[in-house]
């Protein structure tokens, strides 16, 4: 793969777009120590902005009142045409692969009240190739796109630029995404599967902005209990993703992990955000790298698969930022060489930050379960196999690693009556499994929970922790106070202020 240099938009921009959005603050996000100042919410699904009453000079005007008028329109007029949809419920023609096929350049523009209806009938909205296509202030709802498929940009075409949109009621992923995509100030809500999906088939997708969207309320059809393990939800998932600004946008109330990115993906900054009340993760970074994560408010996630998890008697610990054989990799180009989490404020969530690594997983073991992927090190799959993966460079490029991995600067605060826990739910993790699968497997034994828990630079320092906080270190069983935590061998949180009990 060849890297490049990528242009970036501007941290001010955020505020700016929220400022514009109608977005508030929120008033529970307490600075202090270690903390982050109160952090905007895009309130966008409840004020969302409203698009232009009359059609702009030389736009093509939609008639809601008649059926499949968009889908035939598009297809009559030249590239880069502007299409306004007038207010009411556009519908397409029945049957259920119709669509709009915009050309390149098409702009849709939504006027108040416009809404294109899929009537639980039409399975995908805008699909197609063609690149930069812009969707504004319109309302899609009611499509039923297949397990893992999505209705706007359903063929993850490049360039699209999503503003002002409501994606909501959707089977399926309310947006797929492309290289180069934009989604701003945009609702996706109670979608079947994803809010949004990005995963492009065959390729990877480079310079991906999502800011500003209020993400809320997916997974409606609850697919992890459907397919156990299937690993197929979240508010917004992310494959195989190079380059990511995931900026202030309101992630919460989603069944499962509200942000979940799985698999080679690479350059994310997650900052700004307001993740909370998701039943799963905040936050899942899995089998990807070097991303810094920074300014997010982080509160009550986690409770309802975290105590699922205690109930059943896993002593597993999980957590609201989970990090799954992620790490910091120099080798691959990126705007960090590491993942570095700070000034986030984590509070009243089930458990803090883990660190894991299964020593099982890695590039061409069965229980690799990326779908047969390798890692970004190791081009040929084959070439991970015995005797070499148990020699340099293929004993550590073949496995993702949590390495380089820098906590610093955070709050977290739990107040077990609030969370209402009695086990489990206070744990900060590093560790790994015993190694044992398959029997070829280089990494068998303690090798790898040796390596995460003490030769791989994973450091938490200068936090401020705020409640009953506990630490487990090297494999589930070693649960450790705040003293042995800093002591030898671990050497952990140096330079970090412990106070006991609730509040802030």
């Amino acid at each position: 793969m060849k890297w490049r240099h990528r242009a970036w938009p501007a941290a001010p921009l955020a505020l700016a777009l929220l400022a514009a959005t109608g977005c508030e603050s929120t008033p529970d996000a307490r600075p202090g120590p270690a903390a982050v100042p109160s952090t905007p919410v895009a309130r966008v699904c409840a004020h969302p902005a409203a698009g232009p009453a009359k059609a702009p000079a030389g736009a093509v005007t939609v008639d809601p009142a008649v059926a499949g008028d968009l889908a035939a329109k598009t297809k009559s007029s030249p590239p880069h045409t502007t299409f306004w949809l007038r207010p009411g419920r556009h519908r397409l023609d029945p049957d259920r692969y119709a669509q709009v096929i915009p050309k390149e350049g098409d702009r849709y523009l939504g006027a108040p009240g416009a809404v294109l209806d899929g009537r639980k009938t039409n399975q995908y909205a805008f699909g197609g190739t063609a690149r930069n296509v812009t969707i504004r202030y319109l309302t899609v709802r009611g499509f039923v796109a297949p397990h893992d498929e999505g209705v706007v940009n359903h063929d993850s075409a490049d360039g699209w630029v999503i503003e002002h949109a409501t994606i909501q009621n959707n089977s399926g992923a309310g947006l797929m995404a492309g290289a180069g995509q934009q989604v701003r100030a945009s609702c996706l809500r109670g979608n079947g599967q994803y809010g949004m999906n990005a995963y492009k088939s065959g390729g990877r997708i480079s310079g991906l902005v999502v800011e500003g969207n209020e993400i809320v309320g997916n997974n409606r059809d609850d697919w992890e209990r459907r397919r156990p393990g299937c690993g197929c939800t979240a508010g917004v998932k992310f494959w195989a993703v190079d380059g990511a600004d995931v900026r202030a946008n309101w992630v919460h109330d989603n069944r499962g992990a509200g942000l979940w990115a799985d698999t080679n993906n690479n350059d994310f900054r997650i900052e700004d955000n307001v993740l909370e009340d998701n039943d799963g993760a905040a936050l899942i970074y899995e089998t990807s790298y070097n991303a810094v994560i920074r300014n997010n408010t982080i509160r009550r996630n986690n409770w309802v698969e975290g105590r699922k998890a205690a109930d059943r008697g896993d002593s597993f610990p999980f957590a609201t930022v989970y990090l799954s054989e992620s790490g910091g990799e120099p080798r691959i180009q990126a705007r960090t060489d590491k993942i570095e989490i700070y000034r986030n404020v984590l509070e009243d969530n089930w458990s803090g930050i883990t660190l894991w690594e299964n020593a099982d997983r890695f590039c061409n073991s069965p229980a690799n379960t990326s779908s047969g992927d390798c890692t970004l090190l190791v081009k040929d799959t084959g070439r991970c196999a015995r005797p070499a993966i148990a020699t340099a460079p293929l004993y550590a490029d073949c496995r993702w690693k949590t390495q380089r991995v820098d906590i610093h600067g955070n709050r977290f605060v739990l107040d077990e009556s609030v969370v209402s826990c009695t086990v489990k739910c206070d744990r900060m993790a590093v560790l790994a499994n015993y190694g044992t699968f398959p029997d070829w497997s280089p990494y068998q034994g303690e090798r790898v929970a040796e390596a995460i828990t003490r030769k791989q630079h994973n450091r938490w320092h200068d936090n401020v922790y705020v409640g009953p906080w506990k630490f487990v270190a090297h494999d589930p069983s070693r649960v450790l106070d705040s003293g042995q935590w800093q002591g030898t061998p671990y050497q952990q949180d140096a330079g970090s202020t412990f106070r006991a009990g609730g509040g802030g």
